[in-house]
C-alpha cells in the first residue's frame, strides 16, 4: 500500500516544488519591472505592473476584447496551418528529391533574409488588411518548418532504407517505421517555433495593415494616443497567447492516441 502512494506522493511533491520555482521566478522579474517603473519615474515610457494589471482587467470585461483577440488568433492560426502543411509536404519531398531541394533552396533563403517589414509592405498591396497577417505568418513561418523536415528525412537510416527495398517493404511500412519516427523529433521543435514566431509576426502584420479586428489595431492606437498601459497590456496578451498555443500544441502531442503514439516512437 505504502509503494503504491509514495510515488505519487513525490510526484506531487515535484510538482509543488516546480510551480513554486515558476512563482517564484514571476515575481522576481515583476520586482524587476517595478523597480524599473520607480527608476524611470515615467508611466509614458515604463508603466508599472499594477497599472497594466489593473488595464488589462478592464479590458477583460469588455466584449471587444475578446471578439478581437478571436480574430487575431484565427488569423495566426490560419498562417500556421497553412505553412505547417505547405512545409511538412515540401519538406519531404525535398529531402527526398535533390532537384526539389535544389529548386526550394533559393526560394527559401531570400524568405529568410528578406526583412519582415519588406514582405508586410508588400502584402499590403496585394492582400487586403485582414489577408495581410495571414499572408506574413504563413510566408514566414515556411522555412522554419521547412528546413527541420528535409533534415528528418535526410536523419533516416540508409541501412534501413536499402533493407526495406530489398525484402520489398510496403510504402506505408517504411513511412510508419522509418519515416515518421525520423521526422517527428525533428518536426515538434519546428513547429512549436514557427508557432511563437508566427504570433509575433502576425500582429507585426496587424499592426501595420491595420484590420478593423484585432489585436495589433489596439496596439498602434494606443501608441497614438500614448496609452502605455493599454500598450503593456495587449503585450501581455499576445505573449500570454503565444505561450498559451505552444504549450497547447506540445500537450496535443503527447496525447496522441496510443496507437498512433506507439508509431511515432523512433523504438517502435
Amino acid at each position: 500500500m505504502k509503494a503504491s502512494i509514495t510515488p505519487n506522493k513525490t510526484l506531487a511533491a515535484a510538482r509543488l516544488r516546480s510551480l513554486l520555482r515558476k512563482a517564484a521566478v514571476l515575481v522576481f522579474w515583476l520586482l524587476v519591472w517595478q523597480a524599473a517603473y520607480l527608476a524611470v519615474d515615467r508611466e509614458l515610457y515604463l508603466p508599472g505592473p499594477l497599472a497594466v494589471l489593473l488595464r488589462l482587467a478592464e479590458l477583460v470585461r469588455l466584449k471587444a476584447f475578446w471578439v478581437d483577440t478571436l480574430h487575431s488568433v484565427v488569423r495566426v492560426a490560419e498562417g500556421f496551418a497553412l505553412s505547417m502543411a505547405l512545409a511538412v509536404l515540401l519538406g519531404v519531398l525535398s529531402g527526398l528529391s535533390g532537384f526539389v531541394h535544389t529548386l526550394l533552396s533559393p526560394l527559401v533563403t531570400a524568405i529568410k533574409a528578406t526583412p519582415v517589414m519588406s514582405f508586410i509592405m508588400i502584402a499590403l498591396f496585394w492582400f487586403s488588411s485582414g489577408q495581410v497577417p495571414v499572408f506574413v505568418c504563413f510566408l514566414m513561418c515556411f522555412p522554419i518548418v521547412w528546413t527541420p523536415m528535409v533534415e528528418g528525412i535526410r536523419n533516416v537510416d540508409g541501412q534501413l532504407l536499402e533493407m526495406s527495398r530489398m525484402f520489398r517493404v510496403h510504402l506505408r511500412v517504411r513511412i510508419r517505421r522509418l519515416y515518421i519516427p525520423s521526422l517527428l523529433p525533428f518536426f515538434t521543435p519546428a513547429c512549436l517555433n514557427a508557432l511563437g514566431f508566427g504570433w509575433k509576426v502576425g500582429v507585426a502584420a496587424e499592426v501595420l495593415s491595420h484590420p478593423a479586428r484585432s489585436i495589433g489595431s489596439h496596439l498602434y492606437e494606443a501608441k497614438a494616443y500614448l496609452d502605455s498601459a493599454e500598450l503593456f497590456a495587449w503585450t501581455v496578451v499576445v505573449i500570454a497567447l503565444s505561450m498559451g498555443f505552444e504549450k497547447l500544441f506540445a500537450y496535443l502531442i503527447r496525447r496522441l492516441p496510443a496507437g498512433k503514439r506507439e508509431v511515432l516512437r523512433p523504438d517502435a
